[in-house]
């Protein structure tokens, strides 16, 4: 008999974990993973898995050990030129030792309120989209209204993160507005709110915006929203410079405001994705070893103004004898990501520039892979529903299987970011059973990229791992789907 409710229904799919393992660890034995158990995976997209740096980072980070003498400076010097001649001059740039530094600068610098003074310092507001990931920024801020004080209790792990660490920053707020046409459900096993974002009407979530905007005027002090450029991210349109419409729609209203906007885009690479110009951003963060070939960085890219204050904040700004920019102490000078890192992100940004079909390449052909893949999934009735859509700006693709769900039938189990954690989403256990390191999935979207074991050292896309991986995946959504009645 079907359940009735939604938690029922996932409950039952939590109690039959055991037979779902097993399931796969058949599978996997039929199509040979067993014999390449932990060779290779399905997403670089998290700084505590990386993928193997290509020959033409490690080479550029020996050479440079092999120097008697190199400065960091003069690496950094190097890297903010490379960035100027891909963006233009109205562009600087800055790099720490990680993604999550360059956001809490960002914040620090641009939106926190000045405390050195006496008295009680005022309070600031960032507006954000109540969508996907938004505690990553969100998270710096006390949730307001009062109704979003719990919605990252879970997420993260946050006990730490949120509670003991206290990783928000006095006197701010985080100002959240709900997204026109996006659906706020309760799924998973850890059952939590999950944000549909398939179907984001950007006239009518700028609408909201600009309401709530004109309400807390008086303590608004910027914007900051997610940065990928695709549709379980609620930006599946895009203009004609490639931007998404609604992150370019939003950094018009943040200019308008004179306000400042900041762009998470964490897992996402710079240069063959849009640019910040094209969606008026003050600052976007790149997480440089994610869906990047390169050592572990944070990469902040943004206007000239912005990034002056973020220099300076980062020891950057030039020394006070002279100079244009200085490697030295200052407020942020913690979050130095070494030279090291800062060599081989040289490395990466220069083939970016120079040769940027080394990454894309790899990206068409995983794309590829992944379409067949998919295509040959059972239940057949869900093939023509799922999104596999390519992004250079994320690195990757995006399998969204929103659409699974019509006119009142379940379709593919929904499971949250919490069960990403608390190691509850049975489709990530299955692809682990059959010895793939399984993609990051939650809230209908699965994140891939090529990198984990499915590129050789040059760069290029090993199709073998890659197929396997494909393969791997796509069984184990097959596997979740017979186990939930799902299956045709």
């Amino acid at each position: 008999m079907t359940p009735r409710f939604n938690c029922q229904w996932y409950q039952e799919i939590f109690e039959r974990f055991p037979k779902i393992v097993a399931d796969a660890e058949r599978e996997g034995r039929r199509l040979g993973l067993d014999r390449v158990a932990g060779r290779f995976g399905l997403y670089t997209g998290a700084s505590s898995l990386p993928g193997a740096l290509p020959d033409y980072v490690l080479d550029a980070v020996v050479a440079a050990n092999r120097e008697p003498i190199l400065p960091v400076k003069r690496v950094e010097d190097d890297i903010r030129m490379l960035v100027k001649e891909i963006y233009g001059d109205a562009c600087d740039c800055a790099v720490t030792n990680t993604c999550e530094a360059a956001l809490r600068v960002s914040y620090e610098t641009l939106f926190a309120p000045p405390f050195m003074r006496r008295g009680d310092a005022y309070r600031s507001r960032v507006l954000t989209p109540y969508g996907e990931d938004y505690e990553w920024g969100a998270a710096y801020g006390r949730a307001f209204p009062p109704r979003y004080k719990n919605i990252a209790v879970d997420r993260s792990v946050s006990a730490g993160e949120l509670g003991m660490e206290a990783k928000a920053l006095t006197n701010v707020d985080t100002l959240f507005v709900r997204c026109a046409g996006v659906s706020y459900e309760v799924h998973g096993i850890k059952q939590s709110v999950v944000p549909l974002m398939l179907h984001n009407d950007i006239e009518g979530t700028m609408a909201r915006i600009r309401e709530v905007s004109a309400r807390h005027a008086a303590t608004l002090a910027g914007f900051q929203t997610i940065g990928y450029d695709t549709p379980g991210y609620g930006n599946g349109v895009h203009g004609e410079n490639g931007a998404p419409r609604f992150l370019e729609a939003l950094g018009a209203f943040a200019v308008e405001c004179d306000l400042p906007f900041v762009i998470d885009s964490a897992s996402c690479l710079p240069v063959v994705g849009y640019a910040p110009a094209d969606v008026h951003a003050d600052v976007v963060v790149y997480s440089m070893d994610k869906a990047g070939r390169s050592p572990i960085a944070g990469l902040m890219i943004g206007k000239d103004e912005a990034m002056s204050y973020i220099r300076k904040a980062l020891g950057l700004g030039g020394e006070r004898r002279g100079g244009v920019s200085s490697h030295g102490k200052a407020v942020h000078s913690a979050a130095d990501p070494g030279r090291d890192s800062l060599v081989g992100l040289r490395a990466f940004l220069g083939v970016l520039k120079d040769d940027p079909g080394r990454i894309t390449r790899p990206i068409d052909q995983y794309h590829e892979v992944m379409v067949e893949a998919f295509g040959e999934m059972r239940p057949s009735r869900f093939r023509d529903r799922i999104i596999v859509r390519k992004s250079y700006h994320m690195g990757g693709l995006e399998v969204n299987y929103q659409q699974t769900w019509q006119n009142g039938e379940r379709g593919i189990p929904i499971f949250t970011l919490e069960d990403l954690y608390a190691n509850t989403n049975p489709i990530l256990l299955a692809t682990e059973a059959m010895g793939v390191e399984p993609a990051t999935i939650y809230n209908c979207n699965m994140l891939l990229t090529p990198g984990l074991g499915t590129l050789r050292s040059d760069g290029e896309l090993d199709v073998e791992h890659a197929t396997l991986a494909a393969k791997a995946l796509v069984k184990s959504v097959e596997i979740v789907c017979e186990h939930a009645g799902l299956g045709d």
